[in-house]
């Protein structure tokens, strides 16, 4: 496994994060232990989970996800050598306040995420999307409080637009306080624009760190979606109709020829694309099994030559 600073700072995360999601919601706690197990095994030291996941679900609160966390650094006495992410920003609470990013939800929200975690510190505190009713000044301020309590030690983003996160960047400068060191954006191969379009500039201005989620774009760069065949049976299936169309398609076809030549899979090729993307920190990767987590754990170290990078780029380009 190696290693990569987070942004401009001097954390040293490894180049997967784990996300969480899934804890307790399509993963069980014995199989969530498992593959946190696997990955700190294999060298991993970075996990990703948010207050929210997975409120959704059915007999689901939130929470879920961190108090399995909780549970398993306990039972493994490793809290040190995790580097430990979470989220704030849904609603978690009944009342005006159960949601957004006001100092009243943060500095709440915070302190439930430390008892769920059964820790005294989160490593990287992120706000889960931009909240247009709270000045971001009050957001910035909030979150530095946490920083100067020792409860958080750095701060980051995610889901937020170009100006939202330029704003920010600002309002830290000004006010000499904690500023965001990395994003939390959506990005892969089938949806570039997105994040290519005006924040990979700022990132790369700022240095700031990047850790996207779904670089997989919800199971369609496994390999399992192609052309002219049925659609397979899968809870996300629904999610991933979006990109089943000619380009979408054609991305798939190039992956799978250079996984063919490269002795890879589908999914292995699309994670190293990302890998070999200078301005990016750690792809976010999930799990329910060992098993699938080995796969992807495979693309590590993947060196793609710069044809195979070029023939990726041109045929998932955004631009006309």
């Amino acid at each position: 496994m190696n290693y990569r600073k987070l942004g401009r700072t001097g954390l040293k995360v490894s180049e997967f994060c784990l996300g969480t999601m899934q804890w307790g919601w399509t993963a069980d706690e014995a199989a969530s232990f498992a593959v946190m197990d696997a990955f700190v095994e294999a060298g991993g030291n970075f996990l990703d989970t948010a207050d929210v996941y997975s409120r959704w679900a059915k007999d689901n609160p939130g929470g879920v996800s961190e108090e399995i966390i909780g549970r398993w650094m306990q039972a493994r006495k490793n809290r040190r050598q995790i580097v430990l992410a979470t989220k704030a920003r849904a609603r978690m609470w009944d009342g005006p306040n159960g949601e957004g990013l006001s100092r009243a939800h943060l500095i709440q929200a915070c302190e439930d995420s430390l008892r769920r975690l059964q820790t005294d510190y989160i490593d990287l505190y992120q706000t889960h999307s931009y909240d247009g009713d709270t000045p971001i000044e009050e957001t910035m301020l909030a979150l530095d409080t946490l920083v100067q309590q020792g409860k958080v030690r750095y701060v980051g983003c995610s889901n937020y637009p170009a100006w939202r996160l330029t704003h920010a960047l600002w309002a830290s400068d000004q006010k000499q306080i904690a500023r965001y060191d990395s994003l939390q954006p959506h990005y892969n191969l089938v949806n570039r624009a997105e994040f290519e379009r005006e924040l990979k500039e700022v990132v790369e201005t700022f240095g700031i760190g990047v850790i996207p989620y779904s670089p997989l774009a919800g199971g369609f760069l496994t390999g399992k979606y192609r052309r002219d065949q049925p659609t397979p049976a899968s809870a996300r299936a629904e999610g991933v109709r979006r990109y089943m169309n000619d380009k979408g398609f054609a991305v798939v076809d190039k992956l799978d020829e250079i996984a063919k030549a490269r002795n890879l899979t589908v999914l292995q090729v699309a994670l190293a694309w990302q890998l070999n993307l200078s301005y990016i920190t750690a792809p976010i990767i999930g799990a329910n099994t060992v098993e699938q987590l080995q796969e992807s754990l495979g693309a590590g170290g993947v060196s793609l030559s710069s044809e195979e990078m070029s023939a990726l780029n041109e045929v998932s380009t955004w631009k006309s």
